[in-house]
């Protein structure tokens, strides 16, 4: 069912996904890997301290191998067969009374689901849903923008990240909150820049990309994200060895996706060697876009995890060594009160109470 897309508005804009307020429904779902029950227990009791109405999915706690038979110890494992996980996520996506679908965890699987979607159908059901996930979940932003023309939200996820967040580390749960709930997602600072004395210095567009090695995975496919040129890209992924990533960034160049990119921004690389040999991929690599790069930026795999918007249009600035979402006349400033923003930034399960 690869057909059908609904485009976004006119020029490079896509339509904002909907802020959540207090009481709003939400559904978890899980569509790539099987689910830790205690971890899934603890981020929907998290999601209920910010005043969410939170339902599982039917199949979020289903475990099979991939060719649909019962998990096996040592086998990589599915949340669920394609059919269910893909009926699980078009049921969320398509009930009115749901604001959000929130993603329990990646792993592996997403990519599978996009045959199985029926894309006229999640098109018909408008853009009054927010989907929200990172990690493998880059299939499923990088094909609702393109084909239902919606912005997505890159971040910790329910089962995962959002957990793990100790107490150190409130502002990972509170850009969590200010992106779902604020009216917009908030300002995020890396740590330099990749020749930050070389113009130009600040670049704007709409936020594409996600994780490295699923970017790589869509390209040649019926999914692919459209071509970067104008656009701000940001990147970032877990335990590649360095001469694999730059093996996936070689595969961008040569496939011409990266041609006229605005920008580059690089997330986390948790588990990915050497880096200093890092650093030194990143400039053979992409060096010679004639972009700016903003590195350092504290979202994607790492201990701290904030949260982006993709598809929304943004400001990066190498020398401020900022990432900015710009305002648009989209973008709703009526949402969530202070208070509930206040009680993200607690660590701790369900926040402050």
């Amino acid at each position: 069912m690869t057909g059908g897309a609904r485009p976004g508005p006119a020029g490079d804009g896509a339509l904002p996904y909907p802020r959540l307020r207090r009481g709003d429904r939400v559904v978890v779902a899980a569509p790539s890997g099987p689910v830790d029950a205690a971890r899934l227990a603890a981020g929907c009791a998290a999601l209920r301290g910010l005043g969410l109405e939170v339902e599982l999915a039917p199949h979020v706690t289903d475990r099979v191998a991939l060719d649909g038979s019962g998990a096996r110890p040592g086998w990589q494992g599915l949340a669920g067969t394609d059919a269910d996980r893909a009926a699980d996520l078009t049921a969320a996506w398509c009930d009115p009374g749901v604001r959000a679908v929130l993603c329990a965890r990646g792993g592996y699987g997403a990519t599978r689901l996009l045959d199985h979607l029926d894309w006229n159908v999640l098109a018909a059901a408008g853009p009054g849903t927010l989907l929200h996930g990172s990690s493998d979940i880059t299939a499923l932003h990088a094909a609702f923008g393109a084909r239902l023309g919606v912005t997505t939200s890159f971040g910790p996820m329910i089962a995962t990240e959002l957990t793990a967040a100790g107490d150190d580390d409130a502002p990972t749960a509170a850009s969590f909150a200010a992106a779902l709930f604020g009216p917009s997602a908030p300002p995020v600072t890396g740590t330099g820049a990749l020749r930050p004395g070389r113009a130009p210095a600040v670049a704007e567009g709409p936020l594409t990309g996600g994780t490295l090695t699923l970017l790589t995975a869509l390209l040649g496919t019926p999914y692919a994200p459209p071509p970067a040129a104008g656009r701000v890209v940001f990147l970032e992924d877990v335990a590649e060895a360095p001469y694999r990533i730059d093996r996936m960034l070689t595969q961008l160049r040569q496939s011409g996706w990266l041609d006229g990119a605005a920008g580059i921004v690089l997330g986390t690389w948790t588990g990915c060697g050497d880096p200093a040999e890092l650093a030194a991929v990143f400039a053979g690599r992409l060096g010679p876009l004639e972009a700016p790069v903003l590195t350092g930026v504290p979202a994607g795999h790492g201990p701290r995890q904030l949260t982006l918007e993709l598809g929304a249009r943004v400001r990066l600035d190498a020398r401020a060594r900022t990432l900015t979402q710009v305002p648009t006349p989209d973008h709703p400033t009526d949402r969530v009160p202070a208070s509930t923003l206040a009680a993200a930034a607690d660590p701790r399960p369900g926040g402050a109470r």
